[in-house]
């Protein structure tokens, strides 16, 4: 105890405002670099940290404040932690005289098809403005204020809830490789607040991580895994884990790439993480690409216009200039931009390249094409034709959500919600090929089970991905993609028809003229049916694997089955999930200690920080 005494000391500190002094209560103050301890300010902005000796680094969190860091010297024992509060710039929409015109040098489309324009983008109100000889056009349009905030639009999630095996043995879903969820509710929980229930996607913070599941070595470029444990959030039931792996496949293979960038810069995105950060999502994406790959920019405000026509990757400079010209300003005209880049696109499309748009946006469409239904059956039209959509999120305040997710979902692409530059390096670059191309389109699930083993069932998540069971064969029926090495982990808990102290779950009363008996294999547990198309396909092609009865706890399950089921509960702690059971959040912090393994790019590290930042949050909202 002495020796162990010796190689700690207590640090003690107050967080207040850079500005005013003022106490910040409730900042989360932690080790980032020296040690994993945590802890958060009392109502005067006062901790108490336990630390090792030597030099250390903190980081401290709070809402409306920049996060913060400081060092600490070996002796040190005390510190003053001052927090930068976050400025919000009040729009001016009246006065022309305080307006600044944003000059973006580009090109025009058709139907003047590259002649060089300027394109002005209005400060702080509408409109590109395009500049032709000695005449110029302005757009007519006012945006809405950008000081609109806490105006965040999550789509109404029900959850899943139990189904008898015997009244309803299938259940249908498309998968889901999106993780938008996760990085969005590390958001939130890095500065310090829980999020809204309805921004937490169960199967996106399960599939934020990466599993080593075993690559396909057949002609199917997926492969099926299965297996079972105690759930730990209700002992007296079983978790199965169904786990997909998407094939391998080097990036010096992989077909060219006819990319659209399509970058909104309306007034909305004139803020430190938006336009900024998209610039630097987008110049990491341009250091993968190769001389056969090429790429356009087009933004859209008050009106959309061409940056860059559809350039090789190999003139890289050029490329990143384009990128690095843009700012914000004006309205939100986000279908006509979607139009444009999909216009360019076309032009470039052949049946051998991946064929993309890339939009980067907070979502605010307010101009134009902005419905959820005019959007969505243009980005199906063009689907069809080979032409995919996947949407980066950026921002807060008035990011909407639940309109990007239905993008990306109707466009065959990804959804990821960029909150940092390490989402953005992790997208374009440690999953570049994942991220752009596509092995397998309409991936499908259906799974059976054996009524003489399950009594009852329930898909943990994946609520807004859920099928009819007539879906499963109707190849005319889209669903989720798969790109290069992708993986994709679905769990179900289910009450064992043998489990005595299981309760029956039938809210419907029995069918009358259904056998009495059911006809089975108790080892067989459930049938994993997967139906795919080839990226060049439109007919479907059929797998299958079988779940035999195994009993075992969590503990002994698998790391990568413990590091999902330790997400799966951490989704439904903060969705506060009528099916969480027991569990608590220490619960999930021993469970994904025991999975870190060995986390080459640290991301289950952070997982178990989040949590430990949500058990202090959740505490301290039980106190108010």
């Amino acid at each position: 105890m002495i020796q162990a005494t010796a190689q700690t000391r207590v640090i003690t500190g107050r967080v207040q405002s850079q500005n005013s002094q003022a106490a910040i209560s409730g900042a989360i103050v932690s080790l980032i670099k020296g040690g994993k301890a945590i802890t958060k300010s009392d109502k005067k902005g006062r901790f108490t940290l336990t630390v090792p000796n030597g030099p250390l680094i903190l980081q401290a969190i709070a809402p409306n404040y920049e996060t913060t860091t400081v060092q600490i010297t070996a002796g040190q024992s005390s510190i003053v932690i001052n927090m930068q509060p976050i400025t919000i710039v009040t729009p001016i929409t009246t006065d022309d005289k305080a307006i600044s015109e944003v000059v973006v040098k580009g090109y025009l489309s058709a139907p003047i098809a590259a002649a060089p324009m300027t394109q002005a983008l209005a400060g702080r109100v509408s409109g590109v403005a395009v500049a032709q000889g000695n005449v110029k056009r302005r757009s007519n349009i006012t945006s809405a204020p950008a000081g609109r905030f806490d105006t965040e639009d999550y789509s109404p999630i029900n959850e899943n809830i139990f189904h008898s095996a015997t009244e309803q043995p299938l259940s249908t879903f498309s998968i889901d490789v999106d993780r938008a969820s996760y990085s969005n509710v590390r958001r939130f929980l890095n500065q310090g607040i829980l999020p809204p229930q309805d921004a937490v996607r169960v199967e996106e913070m399960i599939n934020y991580f990466d599993y080593n599941y075993k690559a396909p070595a057949g002609k199917d470029p997926v492969s099926i895994y299965t297996d079972m444990a105690v759930c730990p959030w209700n002992t007296s039931h079983q978790l199965v884990r169904i786990a997909l792996k998407g094939k391998e496949v080097d990036a010096r293979d992989l077909p060219p790439s006819n990319l659209v960038l399509l970058v909104d810069v309306s007034g909305s995105m004139n803020e430190e993480n938006k336009l900024p950060l998209v610039k630097r999502a987008f110049a990491a994406l341009v250091q993968q690409l190769r001389p056969q790959d090429r790429v356009a920019v087009v933004v859209y405000a008050g009106a959309a216009g061409v940056v860059l026509p559809s350039t090789s990757g190999s003139e890289k400079k050029k490329i990143l200039e384009a990128m690095e010209s843009l700012q914000a300003g004006g309205s939100t005209a986000g279908g006509e931009g979607i139009q444009l880049a999909y216009k360019i696109a076309a032009e470039h499309r052949s049946d051998k390249s991946n064929n993309r748009v890339i939009l980067a946006t907070d979502g605010d469409f307010n101009v134009g094409a902005s419905s959820d239904g005019e959007l969505q059956r243009l980005i199906e039209k063009e689907r069809q034709q080979g032409i995919f959509l996947s949407v980066l999120g950026f921002g807060m305040g008035n990011y909407k959500d639940n309109k990007l997710e239905l993008l990306a979902d109707k466009g065959n692409g990804n959804y990821a919600y960029i909150d940092n530059f390490e989402e953005a390096r992790r997208t374009f670059v440690t999953e570049f090929g994942g991220t752009l191309f596509t092995i397998a389109k309409d991936v499908k699930l259906q799974v059976e089970f054996n009524p003489a083993f399950v009594q009852s069932y329930r898909l943990v998540g994946y609520e807004n991905r859920m099928l009819q069971n007539e879906d499963f064969n109707n190849d005319k029926k889209d669903a989720g993609d798969m790109g290069v090495g992708h993986t994709v982990t679905a769990l179900y808990e289910i009450i064992s028809a043998t489990d005595k102290a299981g309760k029956a779950v039938n809210w419907v009363d029995p069918l009358k003229y259904q056998q009495n008996t059911v006809v089975g294999h108790l080892p067989e547990v459930l049938t994993v049916k997967l139906r795919y198309k080839q990226p060049d396909e439109n007919k479907s092609r059929l797998m299958q694997q079988v779940l035999p009865y195994n009993r075992q706890l969590i503990s002994a399950a698998p790391e990568d089955f413990r590091m999902a089921t330790a997400a799966a509960a951490f989704g439904q702690l903060l969705r506060n999930s009528a099916f969480k059971g027991d569990i608590t959040y220490h619960d999930v912090l021993q469970l994904a200690s025991s999975a870190k393994g060995e986390d080459k790019e640290g991301y289950r590290a952070e997982f178990i920080q989040l949590v430990k930042k949500a058990q202090l949050v959740n505490k301290d909202k039980d106190q108010e």
